[in-house]
Formats: structure tokens, sequence, C-alpha cells
């Protein structure tokens, strides 16, 4: 793909933008994981089952999956200033979660609030992504590395506000998260210049894209790549408090280590992009693919190690489950034809989110009559099928 040129002195980004982004993109995406981090409380409260947190969570996966399509559809990025779509979408979902905190007692609700959450986490994440991508053109593979790392902290971070709030009520873990969301568009539209972009036509969302990734041998290899990878990455985050539970009480200390673990992949992304110039993206992908495939497989082992054993290989697994999601990203992004990257990019993440929802209703499902030890293993599926597609890319430089 041609590298664009470098942006003119008179509109050089501002030294505050992309930490505004970053810090932007870490709050506003707070919402996706809040259910499951107060998700002990509410089946305490309301006498929910196990498996509703795989049903929650998929919820707002399914909505994201809509989100992104209609907002590629419409082009509404391009029609609108993407940082206007991202206030609006920032506050639009602090409202649900708020929506969310005020009809817990209803499970029907609260799927329809974390549904429509979902669907406006498709105007943060991915307009967050346009709006480095606009400003930073040249430096976007680092700039990439730091969203997607942001992306995992805010998705960590309601356990950590759980665990600061333990002696508080649950729902102040939804209030902070709306309050955080909000703050993150305001932050964007103050604080964040409209980019620089060159005219030209509005494009929606091209079905042909899916020829495009079926025929061109790279971007087959790098999106069916990320497929398996998402077969690991959500489903492992639902079933972190799960494995934690064999090992810890219930409190503060689980949450913390739920935070631990879950933002550790934020590691894995800011060094990924750093090891990737190096070696290369597609290499790094397979290194942290392989690395989370041999967590999945040690589970019946590691599971009832000594502590220090047990914690370091989730720290491993947290770090590189999540590591490779900007590999991937840069690689579907470098070998799609130029004119249909956004929807080669657009396309694959939502089959992929679909696929993750496929993967998260059934391990939630199992999980509450199969061991762990004989479950977790089958995680590595989606690992095992990722190294194998991506041959054709990391056996060459």
């Amino acid at each position: 793909m041609p590298v664009p040129p470098p942006l003119p002195p008179r509109l050089a980004a501002p030294r505050r933008v992309l930490p505004v982004i970053v810090l932007a993109q870490l709050a506003g995406t707070s919402s996706w994981f809040a259910v499951n981090a107060v998700m002990p409380d509410l089946q305490s409260q309301f006498g929910w089952p196990v498996a509703d947190v795989g049903t929650l969570t998929s919820a707002v996966q399914l909505g994201f999956i809509v989100g992104a399509l209609v907002f590629a559809l419409l082009a509404v990025a391009d029609r609108f200033p993407a940082r206007r779509v991202f206030l609006l979408c920032a506050l639009l979902g602090a409202l649900c979660t708020l929506g969310a905190a005020l009809s817990a007692g209803s499970f029907t609700a609260m799927l329809w609030w974390r549904l429509l959450t979902g669907f406006f986490l498709a105007g943060i994440y991915p307009v967050g992504m346009k709006l480095a991508a606009q400003w930073f053109p040249q430096g976007l593979g680092a700039a990439l590395g730091l969203l997607i790392a942001a992306l995992v902290l805010g998705s960590a971070s309601p356990h950590a506000l759980r665990a600061l709030a333990a002696d508080w009520h649950w729902v102040t873990v939804f209030h902070g998260v709306a309050l955080a969301s909000a703050a993150a568009g305001l932050a964007v539209f103050v604080a964040v210049p409209e980019p620089p972009h060159p005219p030209g036509r509005v494009v929606g969302l091209q079905l042909r894209a899916l020829w495009a990734a079926g025929a061109e041998p790279r971007v087959r290899a790098s999106v069916l790549g990320y497929f398996g990878h998402m077969w690991e990455l959500y489903t492992l985050w639902v079933l972190v408090p799960v494995i934690l539970a064999t090992r810890l009480a219930a409190g503060p200390a689980e949450s913390w280590a739920a935070f631990a673990v879950i933002g550790a992949g934020a590691i894995g992304c800011a060094g990924g992009g750093w090891l990737a110039r190096h070696w290369g993206s597609a290499r790094v992908a397979a290194m942290q693919l392989g690395l989370s495939g041999l967590c999945c497989a040690a589970a019946p082992w590691l599971l009832d190690a000594p502590l220090p054993l047990f914690a370091a290989w989730l720290l491993v697994w947290g770090v590189t489950v999540a590591g490779d999601s900007p590999q991937f990203s840069a690689l579907t992004a470098s070998n799609a034809p130029p004119a249909l990257v956004g929807s080669v990019l657009t396309l694959s993440n939502s089959i992929g989110f679909a696929i993750s929802i496929v993967s998260i209703q059934l391990f939630v499902a199992l999980s509450a009559s199969v061991a762990l030890g004989n479950l977790l293993p089958w995680l590595g599926l989606g690992p095992l099928l990722g190294l194998w597609a991506l041959r054709p890319l990391w056996r060459r430089p």
C-alpha cells in the first residue's frame, strides 16, 4: 500500500492529540466489561445463573457487530466530523450504562441496554482509530499498538474500579464507567482538532471486499489468523474471574487479579508493536498466538500449580492473548487492496466478533458442567488454526 506523504508542518499533529485519543479510548471502552466486573453481585442479588454472564457479554458483541456494519454502510465517520461522532457515541454509551444500572432487576432490560452499549462502542473504538489514522498516517503502526493497548486496559478497568469500590454498592461501578465514557467524548471533542484529510467522495461499506479477502492469499492468511485469535480472546476475558475463583475468594483481591490478567494484554500490544519493527508483524503475531495456544494447552497442569506459577501462567496468557491484535490489523491493512482496506477491516472484524459470540456462549455454558482443566485446552483450537493460516506470512520476511 502506498505510504501517504508527510503532513505539511502547519498541519502537524499537536503533541496532545495522541495522548488524548489513547486516554479517551481507554475511558470510552470501559463499559465493555462493566457487567462482568459486578456479575457476582448481580447473581447474588437477583439470582441469575452463571451462564448469564456469557449472554450479556455476547449482547455487547452483537451490538458492536451491528453498529460497525451500520456505521460503515452509511459512512458515518466520513459524512460527519469524526470527533462529533465520537462525542455523541460516548455520551449515548454512558446513558446506556446508567440505564442498565437503573433496570438491573430485569434481565431482559439489561440485555437490551448491553446490546445498545455495544452498538455505540462501534462509534468509539473504530472512530478513535480513524482519528489516529488521519493525524498520524506515517506513524500508524505505533499509534495502533497504543490504541489497542488502551482498549485492553479499558476492558479491564471495571475490575479495578470494583476493587477500589469493594465496600460500596455494585452500582458504583456503572456510575464510574458512565462518567468515564462521557469524559472521554468531551476530551476528544474539546482537545483534539479536526484532523487534516484530503477531500474525496464518501464511500460506504463495499461488500466486494469479502471476495478480495478470500481471493488474495496474504489477506486471507491474516484474516483467518485473526478469526482464530477471536475464538480465544473474549472468551478468556469472560472466564478469567471463573479461573481466579478456583484460587481466590470473591472480593478486592480477585478483582485486582482480573484487572492484572486482562490488562496485561496492553503490554503485549505495545511490546508487540516494538518487536514488529524488527521481526515483522506476521512473526510477532505468530509468536504471541503460539504462546497463548500453549497457555491453553497447559491449563490442566497449571490450574493446580503453586500460586506463583499459577499467577505467572495467567499473566503470560493475558499478555499474549491480546498482544497480537494490532499485528493482525496491520497485516490486513497492508495486504488488502488500498481502495478496500476499510471494508475488509470492517467485515473481518464483524465476522471475528460473531465467532467470539459462538465461543463465549459455548464455553460459558460448558463451564457449568465441565472441569476447567478439561475445557480450557479447547480454546487452543483458535490459536492452532490461526497459526496454520498464518504460515504464508510468517515463513517469509
